[in-house]
């Protein structure tokens, strides 16, 4: 029998079992239009078969380096983009290949730069970790643990500036939120009223140790309230509910009321990078997990209201596994990139005086 302790650790890693504080994470409620629930699928369906291949891809050594998978969080990315406008900038740490693909970047240009490859988003300079792409807004995922926090909390500070009515959703790590940039990002965005929304995608290990192994604070959306920052827990593993969720943060920041910050609370079904062999836990909490797996979610959603029918559905499965397929090729046929790119875009080009000397 498990130690009180063991339980303890496991229901804090565990999004749906841990402790509330009397605040349950957001539940789904409105009604969705079909264009939407058809996107959900086909944008979850597509990161995930996706990510499976480039699993597949590193074991065959055709993608080295490290290498961080998606599986099991789509949800929030996809409910987080279907909440928002084409305008508004995106912002994350090196599990980065989810949220551009949901953005509608190119899957060959995110394969190529698993490879390595010329024609990669960033050129095959970055590789799986640093996954850039301006042309939706994207930018970038961050090798440094909670970087892109301060970063995000800056380029809401510049869309202030400039008087947009566009936002940066800024998405961490449960293990980021260690960080005292963090803090710093806090005080900052709610003294400036920046237009932000930080999501920390609680997956329940940071690593490969729970949450309540290493902070007294197992309810992570409640470290803003020492900011006075507008924060709540969201079901991540139901597409619906982060809409909603992102909705109304969005909504908040465009009114001027400034930043929210949002709990996802997901779960990933591989180990933290492809090198992880996930002896933390067990075999039995991911197959738990997968009872409530986003995508098969949505899938029966769509069954049930009558949106799309099965033979819909398998359509555009076929369509993603095309996609993926012409992006391996499109990668495996790219060249590497030229030596003289090594000293490239490693500095900006500037009309200030001071910069040309």
């Amino acid at each position: 029998m498990a130690s009180v302790k063991e339980k303890s650790e496991r229901e804090s890693a565990n999004p749906e079992t841990a402790k509330q504080n009397g605040k349950a994470p957001a539940a789904a409620k409105t009604q969705h239009p079909k264009e939407r629930y058809m996107y959900w699928y086909e944008s979850m369906q597509l990161q995930r078969k996706f990510e499976e291949k480039a699993g597949q891809l590193y074991g065959q050594q055709k993608i080295r380096g490290f290498c961080h998978l998606y599986i099991g969080q789509e949800a929030a990315s996809s409910g987080s983009y279907s909440a928002l406008t084409k305008d508004d900038k995106w912002i994350t740490a090196y599990r980065d290949h989810g949220i551009p693909l949901a953005l509608g970047s190119d899957p060959k240009a995110v394969m190529a730069e698993l490879f390595a490859k010329q024609t990669g988003s960033s050129k095959g300079k970055g590789g799986s970790m640093h996954i850039f792409d301006k042309s939706v807004n994207f930018m970038g995922g961050h090798g440094i643990v909670g970087a892109q926090i301060p970063m995000g909390a800056g380029i809401a500070f510049a869309e202030k500036y400039n008087k947009t009515k566009n936002l940066c959703i800024c998405f961490m790590g449960d293990g980021a939120v260690r960080q005292g940039a963090l803090h710093e990002a806090f005080n900052m965005a709610m003294l400036w009223k920046l237009p932000a929304i930080f999501v920390v995608e609680n997956n329940g290990y940071a690593m490969g140790t729970s949450v309540a192994r290493t902070s007294n604070v197992t309810d992570l959306y409640t470290l803003a309230e020492a900011y006075d920052m507008p924060s709540e827990p969201v079901d991540a593993m139901d597409v619906e509910a982060v809409h909603e969720a992102v909705s109304r943060a969005a909504e908040r920041a465009r009114a001027g009321e400034g930043p929210t910050f949002l709990e996802f609370r997901t779960y990933r079904y591989r180990g933290h990078s492809m090198s992880d062999p996930q002896k933390y836990r067990s075999k039995e909490e991911v197959e738990q997990y997968k009872q409530r797996d986003p995508i098969e979610m949505v899938k029966a959603r769509i069954l049930q209201q009558g949106i799309a029918t099965e033979d819909d559905l398998n359509a555009i499965d076929q369509k993603i596994k095309g996609i993926v397929d012409e992006s391996v090729k499109f990668a495996e046929e790219s060249p590497y990139p030229p030596a003289e790119e090594a000293y490239k875009d490693v500095y900006m080009q500037s009309d200030y005086p001071f910069l040309k000397e």
